[in-house]
């Protein structure tokens, strides 16, 4: 480990957020909420949506892109769905306080939903599928933010990346988990790469004039693709739907800026819970054998294994920080 390197234990490392976080102006619940999104993220080997996305928080709640006391309000209009309004503050508190009672319905009524409007931008939407998925439940989550992808056939930022996640609970290991952007990459990794000054892959994003482009300083300024062309688009366009029509959250080409101003970007998210063994008790066992026969016959890449092990890794050895983020943080 570089000497400009630090190792933390996954309690110091959340005590670490926790602490930055409050300082910013959160308030207790929601630093505790997004603290444990954040060294999840971190933890599983995603540190574009954990550490380094945290210094988006902190600025974000010290301009008042977030409200840091907000306070979300839950309504329940039917037995299965639940309703928040983040209130301008981060999207993981709402979700967090639905949590037990959402899981709870799930179990009850076979399917819940959860919906929010009004909130900062998700980070990694992968937490909220695996929160879920370890209580043995089958998620599907949606979001959207700011407009920074281009449509199908547009050149200029009509949608956000637009994740979609999905987790599902195996009888041994960890969860299957697929969590990805409707982009070909994300925001972060073009923003990293302007700042390194590294050129990034053809097909990743256009420039300002809406011409295909591998200088990472214009792409930031341009607009990300779609993965897949049209189908890539398509999906964004699918996420909308859910994760602003649904909930009432602004349109992407109507949210604010998550990098600058003083204006919640008013993000959506829409979570779906399903209890699988209400329609199989073996569920887990069958999708377990099944995953298990595609990867040792087939040679196919298992979504979720690795972030698993990476956890596992990190629970034991704890992970690493660069100590300029760590000092951006202590600061």
């Amino acid at each position: 480990m570089s000497s400009r390197n630090r190792r933390l234990t996954l309690p110091d490392a959340t005590t670490l957020a926790r602490q930055a976080l409050q300082r910013a102006g959160a308030s207790l619940p929601a630093a505790e909420a997004l603290a444990e999104a954040t060294v999840a993220a971190e933890a599983a080997g995603q540190p574009n949506v954990g550490f380094a996305h945290l210094i988006d928080h902190l600025e974000a709640l010290k301009a008042g892109r977030i409200k840091g006391d907000a306070v979300p309000v839950l309504s329940r209009p039917a037995a299965a769905i639940f309703h928040s309004d983040a209130g301008g503050g981060t999207a993981q508190l709402g979700f967090d306080i639905a949590f037990e009672a959402l899981v709870a319905a799930a179990r009850d009524l076979g399917i819940a939903l959860f919906a929010q409007h009004n909130a900062y931008t998700c980070g990694a939407l992968g937490w909220f599928a695996t929160r879920l998925a370890h209580e043995g439940l089958v998620a599907i989550a949606a979001s959207n933010g700011p407009a920074l992808m281009a449509g199908s056939g547009g050149t200029t930022r009509v949608f956000s990346t637009n994740p979609l996640a999905f987790a599902a609970p195996r009888s041994s290991g960890a969860p299957l988990l697929i969590d990805q952007a409707s982009s070909e990459t994300a925001f972060v990794n073009v923003r990293r790469a302007a700042k390194e000054g590294r050129p990034i892959p053809p097909g990743w994003a256009l420039d300002a004039d809406g011409r295909p482009t591998t200088d990472a300083a214009a792409a930031v300024k341009g607009a990300l693709l779609a993965y897949g062309g049209a189908r890539g688009a398509n999906i964004a366009l699918m996420v909308e739907v859910l994760a602003a029509g649904l909930t009432g959250a602004n349109w992407s080409l109507d949210a604010p800026s998550f990098v600058s101003g003083d204006k919640s970007p008013g993000s959506g998210l829409l979570v779906i819970a399903i209890a699988p063994d209400l329609l199989d008790p073996q569920f887990g066992q069958r999708l377990d054998g099944h995953l298990h026969r595609l990867k040792e016959s087939h040679n196919i890449h298992m979504p979720g294994e690795t972030r698993g092990e990476a956890a596992s890794n990190a629970a034991r050895n704890g992970i690493v920080i660069e100590q300029a983020l760590l000092d951006r943080l202590l600061a």
